[in-house]
């Protein structure tokens, strides 16, 4: 059965407003748990519904946002108007759907690409209390030339909002070429990207992989191993690290970036329900 989203706004403890869209199971059982998710730079929240009904189908409440400067979101398209907005934003709206969930119901956060380095960051910071994570090929690499590192150490103190491309080559979102020509035809994707995002990025990505031998959130890392958006290289060093016990991860190496959007991705969402039904 196909769930329909629901639309609706939020204001931020900045004063801007955040889009939400939200996707609740309709076959009346109880709520296994609700699934947070966090979106990758230049797309929008929109673009999970698949996932999202994947989800809904297996009993688990569905909660996406757009980013700040993303999507129906306000902002400058790609900009940071301060360092840790995009982590104080996460805490808002984990704690605007705390107040919405019964307290007995799990929250697990799923974050992909530049949202999976959002979340992770949050989480390592210990800033807000959440039940799971799941990481979708986690920017915790962002695979930085020299001259890019150069740029990215420069530029925000000359320049913190000048905004260019953000490099990202869509042909290596997925094999699946309708997802492709989909995400070049959506008006609510962008490919801007400001020297003060450049530079979360860059700064996030080795802050959180120096705490991974301390994690203790149940986390699930999934991740592309023929990825050519963010390094692969993050990913294996933080499922390195991390404690065994609380961190699993499994690399589909022949697959892109957007492992949910594969035209093989049945293997994706097996390992995703076989370790939410294990914790939930």
């Amino acid at each position: 059965m196909i769930t329909e989203s629901t639309l609706s706004s939020f204001i931020a403890s900045d004063g801007q407003n955040l889009a939400v869209q939200d996707w609740l199971p309709t076959h009346g059982e109880a709520v296994r748990g609700m699934v947070l998710i966090v979106h990758g730079l230049g797309e929008h929240a929109g673009r999970y519904d698949a996932l999202a009904n994947r989800l809904n189908a297996w009993g688990f409440a569905v909660r996406g946002y757009d980013q700040l400067g993303h999507g129906d979101s306000a902002g400058v398209r790609g900009g940071l108007s301060t360092d840790t907005r995009l982590l104080d934003d996460l805490a808002d709206v984990v704690d605007d759907t705390r107040r919405r969930m019964a307290e007995d119901v799990p929250l697990i956060l799923l974050g992909h690409s530049l949202g999976g380095l959002v979340a992770a960051r949050m989480v390592s910071l210990q800033m807000r209390s959440v039940d799971a994570l799941v990481l979708s090929s986690p920017a915790l690499d962002a695979g930085m030339n020299v001259f890019q590192k150069l740029l990215v150490a420069v530029l925000p103190r000359l320049l913190p909002d000048l905004r260019v491309g953000n490099g990202l080559n869509p042909k290596f979102l997925s094999h699946d070429t309708e997802v492709v020509q989909a995400y070049k035809a959506d008006r609510l994707v962008h490919d801007r990207i400001s020297a003060r995002l450049a530079r979360f990025i860059a700064d996030a990505g080795p802050a959180t992989l120096a705490l991974a031998p301390n994690w203790t959130v149940p986390t699930l890392l999934l991740y592309a191993g023929d990825d050519h958006l963010v390094s692969p290289a993050g990913s294996r060093r933080f499922a390195k690290a991390a404690p065994k016990q609380v961190v699993s991860s499994t690399c589909f190496e022949n697959l892109y970036h957007e492992i949910f959007n594969e035209p093989d991705a049945a293997p994706v969402f097996a390992t995703l329900r076989r370790w939410l039904d294990q914790r939930f």
